[in-house]
């Protein structure tokens, strides 16, 4: 599943042109292009999808689906290790075929 997720953007910088953030994702945090919302600031929420912030978004908005995505087990599965969460998947197939 490919989710937009709230994050707060922690640090803005220049590469080749292109104006990139750090943004913090309830923990988790990734670079992220900003060339849709290129004025966004430090410290403000936006909702990012693939690796683009696409809309600015209140905190309070932002902290509520947060907590919402962590609730259902949607950040873990956007952001977990993807090959630990397969094998402990395959794990628990193992243990329920042998049963």
């Amino acid at each position: 599943m490919c989710l937009a997720v709230p994050g707060r953007v922690v640090g803005i910088e220049e590469r080749n042109g292109t104006s990139m953030a750090r943004v913090d994702f309830g923990g988790v945090v990734k670079d992220v292009c900003l060339a849709y919302l290129p004025e966004i600031e430090v410290g403000e929420y936006a909702i990012v999808h693939v690796g683009f912030a696409i809309q600015r978004l209140d905190e309070e908005s932002a902290l509520a689906t947060l907590r919402l995505f962590e609730r259902i087990g949607a950040l873990d599965e956007e952001f977990g290790d993807a090959w630990a969460r397969a094998a402990a998947e395959s794990e628990t197939a193992s243990e329920e075929e042998n049963r």
